[in-house]
């Protein structure tokens, strides 16, 4: 009997997807290419995600874990030879615990799903991405997702309480702890939280929400300077007594692309300044937070801490602040980019864009470094674009943002994982003993190396 014989004895015909039907299937959402493996496995529950790795592991089979396909680190990528393992049929919302406030789910359940979910409740997961209406929980927790709001309620890690996984040889670890507190011994479920499925394919999760704010409150404010950035946060955070939810920054040249007159947005405050900012914040007393807010920003117009400012006068107008930093595709349209996401200290980031923009001008006399981001969390996205995504030229211009996170001890990833596209890079951000510690991990944990080969490392 062969390997996709026994497979389909445990998952039926509906949990096997062969042939050209495999291809037809695209890679990712950025990735027009499809999927290369030879099969894709759908298990139904961890039950039957166990029988199927257990063949696996008989076999010496890699398999790769597939959720929602939205990564942007090539953690999903498969080749001729491998298996592809779905979590498209792990849709069930289990529990919501009103009392506890948390909510008990398989892996395959759509971020914006289980939003839903919890509003019902008056209550909040408070990760949000622009992919929600894709991404899968399994993946959100497998990348350790940020998102938005990180700054008030940090990332996915922070919304986990317990988890359910399978390992490499099937073996099923259940750990669904639904208590804030508990330090019975090792805290096992941090193996599977942002280990990009090298260590275990998560099958279940335990997620603890938040009570829903009543309020909101949001700007964009236009600044002259970097220095201008940092003091705006320091004073928003302060000033508003823990209720700062989103601090997000867009250099000059993201926000003209995005507001220019072949898109879908008009400029909401002039083109000639250096650094535009939403600033949002969430609370339970809309009247009361409201008049604190506005009076917050009259003084720092005033003080001249910040020197243009547009609040929105309905959920409509907040909706088109938004769309404006989220809508990254508008740079994609002049020719071949390629997105980068990294972080460091706050402190260094002027510089470090500096650096950047001098490194680029040193190798190409034309080329595009847009620069936006959660900048009060430390997180920075880069969009360069140097008229080529292939070979050489992709390298040196990754060599370009990676190599000055050095000597500022910066991340060459801050949200969305390692995959195959970092792993050259990964020794920039931790050290030979660390990386040493992650590979004794993983042969003790998956001694084949069937899950997830190749990424994060060798």
């Amino acid at each position: 009997m062969t390997i996709l014989e026994e497979i389909e004895g445990v998952v039926g015909k509906k949990g096997l997807i062969i042939g050209d039907d495999v291809f037809n299937r695209k890679a990712g959402i950025w990735i027009d290419d499809g999927i290369k493996a030879d099969a894709i496995i759908r298990p139904k529950d961890t039950k039957e995600l166990s029988k199927v790795l257990s063949i696996c592991n008989k076999f010496d089979q890699k398999v790769i874990p597939h959720g929602g396909l939205t990564g942007l680190a090539e953690g999903a990528i498969t080749q001729k030879g491998q298996i592809a393992i779905s979590s498209e049929r792990m849709t069930s919302i289990e529990e919501v615990d009103e009392i506890g406030r948390t909510i008990t789910v398989q892996a395959g359940v759509p971020l914006e799903k289980v939003q839903e979910e919890a509003e019902k409740y008056n209550l909040m997961l408070p990760v949000d991405l622009g992919a929600r209406g894709s991404c899968t929980i399994g993946g959100n927790i497998s990348t350790n997702a940020g998102g938005n709001m990180v700054i008030k309620y940090g990332m996915m890690r922070d919304s986990v309480l317990g988890l359910e996984a399978v390992l490499a040889d099937g073996q099923i670890i259940t750990s669904m702890n639904k208590m804030l507190k508990n330090n019975s011994g090792y805290d096992l479920k941090q193996l599977f939280i942002g280990t990009e499925g090298t260590l275990g394919f998560v099958t279940r999760a335990v997620l603890r929400l938040r009570e829903k704010p009543t309020s909101i409150n949001t700007v964009l404010l236009a600044l002259d300077s970097f220095d201008e950035v940092i003091e705006c946060l320091k004073y928003m955070d302060k000033g508003l007594g823990g209720n700062l939810s989103a601090y997000e920054v867009m250099w000059r040249n993201f926000y003209e692309v995005v507001t220019s007159s072949n898109s879908n947005h008009n400029p909401p405050l002039p083109l000639n300044y250096s650094y535009y900012v939403i600033v949002e914040t969430l609370g339970a007393d809309q009247d009361k937070d409201t008049a604190l807010f506005e009076e917050l920003l009259e003084v720092a117009l005033d003080g001249g801490i910040i020197k243009d400012a547009v609040i929105p006068q309905s959920e409509t107008e907040r909706s088109k602040l938004w769309s404006i930093r989220d809508d990254v595709e508008q740079h994609y349209k002049d020719g071949p980019v390629k997105m980068f996401d990294v972080s460091m200290p706050i402190s260094f980031m002027e510089k470090y864009v500096q650096e950047v923009n001098a490194n680029f001008s040193a190798h190409w006399n034309e080329y595009k470094c847009v620069v936006f981001g959660h900048v009060g969390d430390g997180n920075l996205h880069i969009i360069g674009g140097v008229g080529s995504n292939e070979g050489e030229a992709t390298e040196l211009m990754e060599a370009c943002i990676y190599e000055p996170l050095k000597s500022i001890k910066g991340a060459v990833s801050a949200e969305h994982g390692i995959g195959l596209e970092k792993k050259n890079y990964l020794e920039i951000s931790r050290s030979e003993t660390e990386i040493s510690l992650m590979r004794n991990l993983k042969k003790a944990l998956d001694p084949k190396n069937i899950l997830n080969p190749g990424k994060i490392f060798d």
